[in-house]
Formats: structure tokens, C-alpha cells, sequence
């Protein structure tokens, strides 16, 4: 169902004042041809009624021509930003940038943190982002989450379809997502509300289960039969199953890169708004399936690159696949049990 124009604004108004955006602040807008342009045109106004300065910056798309869908998370990491440093200076500048266009795992994403600029992604459906506007209890949530995940050394995924999975943890930084850039340097997605964290180089070993009705992501599809994933050293060594098996391998091996394999982020959804079923619901284009990401107590795991935690791996390459019915333990402490969150 349709969202108004008044309803987004005063969305963006309320999401802006929690990201502490302040009168005299300079706001830039990243855009491209396929962006929303009823988030870009409320997001315009809610910062012109905050008192910010605003400023455009609208980028020709690029990898249409290599990457095998229109889903802005199925071919990540090249952006236009890699060859127009006048945009690139200009975001470097801004206070905040509000990204309509997707900058994530890039190397300008990260470049544009480092200068203290903080960052809010905005491409769900104006509807998703409504049901799901962040909130400081779901803020409380992740923060209460991490006081679990930042000391942690060891994570443990065990479910009943079979999975058995295990990785170190401290190498890299915690990624907590709330839905607000709130403070310098900070990204985040609007909507989200989940952590994660990337495993220690090496260390993933065991056996990740994707059950039937489990979904795969960029496919957006729910999958229909069991596959069953062996990690070793860090790495998916073996993909097994039926049709869906062959799906994920052949579209990870079209990328010719042996990083496509590579174990990315681990960690679980804390968002009770958010639903398993949307998925159906969607049209695939429209959404990047945020509910999917981050519905309560899902086992969210991916693969590809990390250079979002500061590694190396740059591969366009990438898959999230959110499991459900999974206990997770952190250092022998329970986050979820059975695809529920722990208290």
C-alpha cells in the first residue's frame, strides 16, 4: 500500500532528528538514475525544515552490463564514485550523506567514514521503511546485543536441519545496525535493526544447513529443497544438494574469484517488525528485502567481500542468507535458541 508524501516527510524529519542533524549542517543527497525519488524528494524537505544544507549529487549507474540482476546488493563494491573524485570531495565535505544510490563495501564508502562524515543508506520501499522506522528501542536492543558480541571470541550455530558451524571473533569490528547515523563516522540502513561480525581470518569451520523455505539472498527466493554448505579455513569448500545447490554455485563461480567463497559477516536479526513472509509479498525489484536481513532470531550469515570491517576482500560477489530455527551461542551464551532471541 501506498505511502503519502506527508507521511514520508515527517518519517525523514523524525529519522534526521535522531541521526542529531543540526541547523548549518551540510547534507548531501547521493542519487542515481534508479533511485527512489519519493525518498529523495521527503528526504530534500525534512532536511530544508531541520535547517541543513543541502546538496545533490546524482551519478550515472554503472555494471549494468556485468552484473546478472538489477538487485543493487547482487553486484556490490564498483560504484561511479571510483572515477569522479569532484562527488567523491563533495561527500568527503558533507556532515552527512544520505545514500539513494548504494555505496556499500566500496573503498569510497569507507574513505568518506574516515573523515567523521556519518552515513544513513535509504532503498527499501518507502512502506518497509515506515513499518520499520528506527526507534531508540530498537537502538537499545543491538547496544544490549553487543555487550554480548564486543567481548566475545567464539561463535557456535548448531540447528535441527543440520547445521554445525563455528568461527573465532575479534579480529574485526562489531557491526551494529539500528537504522540511524547518529554519530561521526557512522553508517547505518534505514531500515535495519540486527549485529553481526566478521569471523577471524581462517577460523570458520563446520557446516552451514539451508532448510527448505530458508531464503537466499540477492536471489530473493526461498529455497526449495536442503542444501548443505562445508566451511573450512574460512572458505565454502562444498556446496551439496539438489537445484537450489547448483543455483548458488553457479552464480558464485560466474564472478571467477576465488573470494566469492570467502565466509563474510555472521550474526543474528533483533528486529520484531520485521517479517520471514514479506518476501512473497514484494516485488523483486522493489526491495532489498530488509526483513529478510534482520527478522527476530534469524542466523544471518554471508559471503564475499569485508572490506566494510576493513579487510582486503573487494569481490562483487556477495550472498546473505538468513536461516531460521538456529541456536547461536557467543563464548557458550545463548543469543538465540531454537530461531528465537534470548532475553
Amino acid at each position: 500500500m501506498a505511502i503519502s508524501d506527508a507521511d514520508m516527510v515527517i518519517a525523514w524529519k523524525n529519522v534526521l532528528e535522531q541521526c542529531n542533524l543540526r541547523a548549518g549542517e551540510q547534507v548531501a543527497i547521493l542519487m542515481s538514475d534508479d533511485s527512489n525519488m519519493q525518498i529523495v524528494n521527503s528526504a530534500r524537505i525534512a532536511v530544508g525544515l531541520l535547517g541543513g544544507v543541502l546538496t545533490l549529487i546524482h551519478l550515472p549507474p554503472i555494471n549494468g552490463d556485468v552484473a546478472l540482476s538489477r538487485d543493487k546488493s547482487g553486484y556490490v563494491g564498483k560504484t561511479p564514485l571510483a572515477f569522479n573524485t569532484a562527488a567523491l570531495a563533495g561527500l568527503k565535505a558533507a556532515d552527512m550523506v544520505i545514500d539513494t544510490m548504494q555505496l556499500l563495501f566500496s573503498k569510497e564508502q569507507e574513505q568518506i567514514l574516515k573523515t567523521g562524515t556519518r552515513m544513513l543508506l535509504a532503498v527499501e520501499p518507502p512502506e518497509t521503511m515506515l513499518r520499520m522506522i528506527p526507534t531508540p528501542e530498537a537502538k537499545a536492543k543491538v547496544i544490549a546485543a553487543n555487550r554480548y558480541m564486543e567481548p566475545a571470541r567464539q561463535m557456535t550455530v548448531t540447528s535441527k536441519a543440520g547445521t554445525d558451524f563455528r568461527c573465532g571473533l575479534g579480529q574485526y569490528p562489531v557491526l551494529m545496525q539500528y537504522g540511524l547515523a547518529d554519530e561521526p563516522g557512522r553508517w547505518d540502513h534505514w531500515p535495519s535493526c540486527m549485529i553481526a561480525r566478521w569471523p577471524d581470518e581462517g577460523s570458520a569451520e563446520g557446516v552451514i544447513v539451508i532448510d527448505e523455505g530458508d531464503i537466499l539472498l540477492p536471489f530473493k527466493h526461498y529455497a526449495r529443497d536442503r542444501v548443505s554448505l562445508t566451511v573450512e579455513k574460512g572458505f565454502v569448500t562444498e556446496i551439496r544438494g539438489g537445484v537450489t545447490a547448483e543455483y548458488m554455485k553457479a552464480f558464485m563461480d560466474s564472478f571467477d574469484d576465488p573470494d566469492a567463497y570467502a565466509m563474510a559477516h555472521v550474526g543474528w536479526g533483533l528486529e520484531q517488525r520485521a517479517s520471514w513472509t514479506t518476501l512473497g509479498l514484494y516485488d523483486r525489484e522493489a526491495a532489498l528485502s530488509m526483513d529478510s536481513r534482520c527478522f527476530a532470531g534469524n542466523f544471518l550469515f554471508s559471503t564475499g567481500p569485508n572490506t566494510e570491517a576493513g579487510g582486503s576482500r573487494d569481490t562483487p560477489c556477495h550472498l546473505d542468507i538468513p536461516l531460521r530455527g538456529c541456536s547461536l551461542s557467543l563464548d557458550g551464551v545463548p543469543m538465540t535458541v531454537d530461531g528465537r532471541v534470548v532475553a
